[in-house]
């Protein structure tokens, strides 16, 4: 049960991280042509970005009492990311 636990958690991970991901690449282009405001938002995504890549070191070396713990601040910061993402999106 723990494995199939761990296993689920990983995949709803990777399945947001290439969501995250796809929407990254795309907005990086069109940062690099929008407005400053844009760019301040883009940073601070960035910033989020830095911080989610650190929480998976984190939940790949997790013991399993922690790792829902960790899955569901994983989920909270990449939500925080994809609206930042959004914001991004709307100001190009």
């Amino acid at each position: 049960m723990e494995s199939d636990l761990r296993t689920r958690i990983e995949a709803e991970i990777k399945s947001e991280l290439d969501s995250l991901r796809a929407a990254r690449d795309e907005l990086r282009v069109q940062v690099h042509l929008g407005a400053a405001e844009a760019r301040e938002a883009w940073e601070k995504a960035e910033k989020g970005w830095s911080h989610l890549e650190g929480r998976l070191k984190v939940l790949r070396e997790a013991t399993q009492e922690s790792l829902e713990d960790i899955g569901g601040a994983v989920e909270m910061l990449g939500e925080e990311i994809r609206k930042g993402y959004q914001h991004v999106r709307k100001l190009l």
